[in-house]
């Protein structure tokens, strides 16, 4: 009847038109069950259902159901767990390859910046020896003290020569503490040795 009624009132021509909308329309405004389902059980043990591939279950099997519910296809997992690992240790590396080139495309620029020049890198590592030369000198001095105070000590041992085990406990106690104070100050100049050979490394490197 509706159909009838339209003819009468709408001319042929624009009648097909008009039949052709309403058929684009109808198509277009298809319930939402008509579209395919995506069921899996995910890795907790649950049912998941969408209408489209599930992320949760990109690791195993996914079933694509008709309308009807028949089974329209079996969607194999993207990756397996082993493929999925390897790709995760992958991107790590390439990203901690990243992060250092990055850092040292930083530490490079404020090396530029710090440092515009040769001669101002050179004074920079002067300075910084100069500092460890310091103490070096300080270290030296305070070990001529040290031997000065041991040969003082020796001296005064010599009348105990026979027998140390009788010298006064003023004199063995300066005698230890003259052996602990050298012990610390060679362990001392042994670090600032150390670290002058890091700072010229370092400067090195710079350069």
């Amino acid at each position: 009847m509706f159909c009838s009624t339209l003819a009468q009132l709408v001319p042929p021509a624009a009648g097909l038109r008009l039949a052709h909308g309403i058929g684009l329309a109808l198509v277009f405004s298809a319930p939402a069950w008509s579209a395919t389902i995506y069921t899996c059980v995910d890795g907790q043990g649950r049912r998941l259902t969408s209408d489209r591939p599930i992320p949760e279950c990109i690791d195993r099997e996914q079933r694509e159901l008709l309308p009807t519910g028949a089974l329209k296809r079996v969607v194999p997992p993207a990756m397996t767990a082993e493929e999925r690992a390897k790709q995760e240790v992958k991107q790590r590396a390439e990203a901690e390859q990243l992060a250092r080139v990055n850092e040292e495309r930083r530490r490079e620029r404020a090396l530029v910046a710090r440092y515009p020049n040769q001669a101002t890198h050179d004074r920079a590592r002067d300075d910084a020896l100069t500092q460890i030369d310091d103490v070096m000198g300080a270290i030296a001095k305070r070990q001529i003290e040290l031997e000065k105070q041991r040969t003082e000590i020796a001296a005064e041992m010599e009348f105990y020569r026979r027998d140390p085990s009788k010298a006064p406990a003023w004199l063995k106690k300066r005698l230890e503490e003259n052996a602990q104070q050298t012990a610390s100050q060679a362990q001392h100049l042994a670090d600032q040795t150390a670290e002058k050979n890091r700072i010229n490394t370092r400067f090195d490197e710079e350069l």
